[in-house]
């Protein structure tokens, strides 16, 4: 789950920059609340992102415990070129990862939360 201050802004960007689907949206009048679920597929399928937004606050300090959100790619490079067409923050181009050959890259939603993409033919054998 990750909080969202505006989460139109974040909604467009699942959806146009990386490509998900919004699966679903309720607000939560009393609880002051809005929850939706993105994804490439529903549960249990394919994970699915929550996206709480708070109604009144706009913004969150991301704090030392998050690290990233991971998904794999087919087409890293192919991949990143669709994202930054799209208006996509690229925070670190795709390449070998540090002590490996995995290439990997990383992208940045409205809030600040990291997404790494795996390149899934780099990944050899599983």
């Amino acid at each position: 789950m990750l909080r969202v201050g505006d989460l139109e802004k974040s909604i467009a960007f699942y959806k146009g920059v990386l490509g998900m689907q919004l699966l679903s949206r309720k607000d939560y009048p009393d609880g002051k609340f809005t929850l939706a679920f993105v994804g490439f597929g529903k549960n249990p399928e394919q994970a699915e992102i929550e996206l709480t937004h708070n109604w009144g606050v706009t913004s969150y300090e991301l704090g030392s415990a998050y690290g990233h959100i991971a998904l794999g790619v087919s087409d890293i490079y192919g991949v990143c070129e669709k994202i930054r067409a799209a208006g996509g923050k690229i925070t670190r181009e795709p390449g070998p990862m540090k002590h490996g050959t995995t290439v990997i890259a990383f992208v940045q939603d409205p809030d600040g939360y990291k997404i790494e993409l795996i390149d899934e033919g780099s990944r050899g054998p599983r």
